[in-house]
């Protein structure tokens, strides 16, 4: 049956099962015809059956023309009560359809139509009050089903139509968190491979002089190198493996957090640059997100003094208080604000603002200071 249903074009479906309810009223509508009761005359006319057939046959068009279809077989009834020799039939159903079928799918007009008109027909033919009665509620019976069948089908279509908003809700929110993922890892892999790659050029710069002079220094700035080479291709992969859908326990480490801060530092001071870092204040704790973009900032703010601020010292200093304030001050050259387009000061801002927090930088003649301002989770 499905099979049969899915060859029939969706647009000839509804004028199939109109053309089914047809011919099923039309046999019930025939049935005292071929069954003869005591007292009937026989053979009937051959009007009887011709109206007979057009009170139900118009059904056919029940949805698309539904004030027409109801007026065809109006006449047609009142053409088959004018014929001497027919069966007497107590209930008019292709009529009482249609009545129905109006209510289903008209407009409001049309039903106030089809009330007068079974009310004005009742009342003409009435041959007793029980009759016009009968006539009554059965019009006004089927106008009521119709009506209740049309409230339920527009209700169905709002709750499908609230439900496909709600989906494509849905659908936007997943769109815009993987734009968002998306945006916080090319973060994190700038931040790892503009670290990197400025230790790397840093002390491969230095590596030429220091072995001719000295070669206990150039041993240091290439074990500096393969170190700062090995944590890029760890961070990477990290970084990288939360795109992907099945990792090792390895690669999927934990993200770096405040505890790396003083490695990072010191991983700094290997280039030639004098690194300090200091701590004050009783440490806080700060969430996930703050604790990965406290280390990225610090990171992406060293980056920037070895890439562009030509100085020869940094300290990194750590106030907890209510706050977590990061200062990151070199003594070089550099300067910029984070309303620049540079990428590593946009980041620096993005993250702590990601986070709740606040970050600001700029630059004077002694140097160039970067601030961000993380909010520490209440006790």
């Amino acid at each position: 049956m499905s099979a049969l249903k899915d060859r029939v074009p969706p647009g000839v479906r509804p004028y199939l099962a109109d053309a089914g309810v047809a011919l099923l009223v039309l046999a019930v509508l025939y049935a005292p015809f071929l069954i003869h009761r005591r007292g009937d005359p026989g053979p009937f006319s051959p009007w009887a059956w011709v109206f007979t057939a057009t009170t139900a046959l118009p059904l056919v068009l029940r949805r698309r023309f539904p004030i027409l279809c109801l007026l065809i077989i109006y006449g047609s009834l009142v053409g088959y009560n004018m014929v001497n020799d027919a069966p007497s039939e107590p209930i008019a159903w292709g009529m009482l359809v249609a009545l129905y079928s109006l209510a289903w799918v008209g407009r409001q007009w049309h039903r106030i139509f089809a009330i007068v008109l079974i009310t004005v027909t009742s009342l003409a033919t009435m041959k007793s009050p029980t009759t016009a009665m009968i006539g009554l509620l059965t019009g006004s019976g089927a106008l009521v089903l119709g009506t209740i069948a049309q409230r339920r089908e527009q209700r169905l279509q709002n709750l499908a139509y609230r439900a496909g908003q709600l989906e494509r809700a849905r659908e936007a929110e997943a769109a815009r968190a993987v734009a968002t993922e998306r945006a916080r890892i090319a973060r994190d892999m700038h931040d790892v491979l503009a670290h990197a790659v400025s230790l790397m050029i840093v002390q491969a710069e230095a590596g030429p002089v220091a072995v001719r002079t000295m070669p206990d220094r150039a041993e240091k700035a290439f074990d500096a190198i393969a170190s700062a080479g090995r944590d890029a291709m760890t961070q990477l992969r990290r970084t990288l493996g939360i795109l992907k859908e099945e990792q090792d326990t390895g690669v999927r480490a934990p993200q770096p957090t405040v505890a790396a801060i003083p490695a990072l530092v010191a991983q700094v001071g290997e280039t030639g640059l004098a690194g300090s870092y200091s701590v004050s204040g009783d440490p806080g704790r700060l969430t996930a997100d703050a604790e990965v973009a406290a280390f990225r900032i610090v990171q992406e703010a060293l980056t920037n003094t070895l890439k562009h601020a030509a100085a020869t010292k940094v300290t990194v200093s750590l106030d907890w208080g209510d706050s977590l304030v990061i200062t990151v001050r070199d003594d070089g050259t550099g300067a910029g604000t984070l309303g620049g387009s540079g990428n590593g000061l946009i980041g620096i801002r993005e993250r702590a603002a990601a986070c709740g927090g606040a970050a600001s930088a700029h630059g004077d003649a002694d140097g160039f200071t970067v601030t961000a301002t993380l909010p520490v989770v209440a006790p």
